[in-house]
């Protein structure tokens, strides 16, 4: 298990750095569900002995905590460190306002997303005034294929939807994913993309890409909200909106 960082690199480790991997496993597992000792040997192959004392490490530099007896939870410094890190990021400090009053407009539960690792990666949300609460976060993921802000990073790159279709839904018959590739071209085309319950059940969604100043897709924002607010004539009368308000984003970002 050492050989990898997490599941997001198949990288080797560079000679040398064996210690830091092993500390940055431990955080990588405990962030994933791995809250106790043997949890998080199971998960990173580490020897108990040298777990035990890289935790009580982490612990006191504050990358770790003790939450219930014999259990660990990520620490203050990591909390610390996120905020650090949103804030060094332009794009949320940028889309804020765009957001908010799309927000204001709509009553409905706003998600600014980029790609990570192939993957949604939630940098910001504004819950909606109605309706059932997401299980949406900030720096929550999600599948690619599955949600609309995740269709929406991923337009006009039809090399990749196949197979990022298979793996995230490796259960699925052929004439699912010819269906979602056709969709994905019509999406393409219109400039926006929907989410039909497809990821969360009663949850519905519209969603547009963000790009640069290269013109290149950085960044999706979508509306979501549960399906009697969204029936699908309002979700054709969202796109323009959804369209207009990310246009709004990249034009601040650059684009022309």
């Amino acid at each position: 298990m050492t050989e990898n960082l997490d599941r997001r690199s198949s990288e080797p480790i560079p000679q040398g750095t064996q210690t830091l991997a092993r500390g940055l496993q431990i955080i990588n597992a405990v962030a994933h569900g791995a809250t106790t000792l043997k949890a998080v040997i199971d998960t990173t192959g580490l020897g108990r002995s040298s777990a035990h004392r890289m935790i009580q490490l982490l612990v006191q530099m504050g990358y770790l905590r003790h939450g219930s007896p014999g259990e660990f939870r990520l620490g203050p410094t990591l909390i610390e460190f996120g905020f650090t890190a949103l804030n060094q990021d332009p794009l949320p400090v940028v889309a804020r306002e765009s957001l908010e009053a799309l927000a204001e407009r709509t009553q409905d539960t706003i998600h600014l997303s980029v790609e990570d690792g192939e993957s949604v990666l939630y940098l910001h949300k504004i819950p909606g005034t109605r309706g059932a609460e997401m299980r949406s976060r900030i720096g929550h993921r999600m599948p690619m294929t599955r949600t609309g802000v995740g269709k929406a990073l991923l337009l006009g790159q039809d090399d990749r939807w196949e197979r990022l279709f298979t793996a995230e839904n490796p259960e699925a018959e052929s004439a699912a994913m010819e269906s979602f590739v056709k969709r994905m071209h019509g999406y393409t085309r219109d400039g926006a993309s929907l989410d039909l319950e497809e990821n969360e059940p009663g949850i519905r969604c519209v969603a547009a890409p963000i790009r640069d100043g290269s013109g290149e897709i950085v960044a999706g924002i979508s509306l979501s909200a549960t399906r009697p607010f969204m029936p699908k004539d309002r979700m054709q009368a969202l796109v323009p909106v959804m369209k207009s308000a990310a246009r709004e984003i990249s034009v601040k970002l650059g684009f022309k």
